[in-house]
């Protein structure tokens, strides 16, 4: 198995998520359905988490085959904010707050570190741990 498999096996979902982030669109430290969304997915994918850092912020933990007892780490982040702009798409998944997009990619980042997220609680062939 090629290790892209797995992760275009993902992609609808992934996709998905995005829309619904860059639909919901939440300013700095305002961010609380967006982190409840991450927070949801992360716990139904079976990774602990770390909420109220940086007020809305919040971490997954996942640990490799070694169950993290090498020492080894590596954090992924993300910006989860958007922006306060009027978003002039017409797409289905346009924002639905007026005054408040995803004109970042904020939205695009929180759901690639969620596919990241999901292959590493599924794969767990690396020692350390993903915070």
């Amino acid at each position: 198995m090629k290790l892209i498999e797995p992760i275009l096996a993902q992609a609808a979902a992934i996709t998905q998520l995005r829309r619904d982030i860059h639909a919901h669109p939440e300013l700095c430290y305002e961010e609380v359905r967006t982190a409840d969304l991450v927070a949801a997915k992360l716990t139904e994918w079976g990774i602990p988490i770390h909420r109220g850092l940086g007020v809305t912020g919040l971490v997954g933990v996942v640990h490799g085959r070694d169950g993290g007892q090498s020492g080894r780490a590596i954090g992924l982040r993300a910006d989860m904010d958007a922006l306060p702009m009027t978003e002039f798409n017409t797409f289905a998944h346009a924002s639905t707050h007026k005054g408040k997009m995803h004109a970042c990619g904020h939205d695009g980042h929180t759901a690639m570190l969620l596919a990241a997220a999901l292959h590493f609680s599924k794969h767990r062939n690396f020692d350390g741990t993903v915070y």
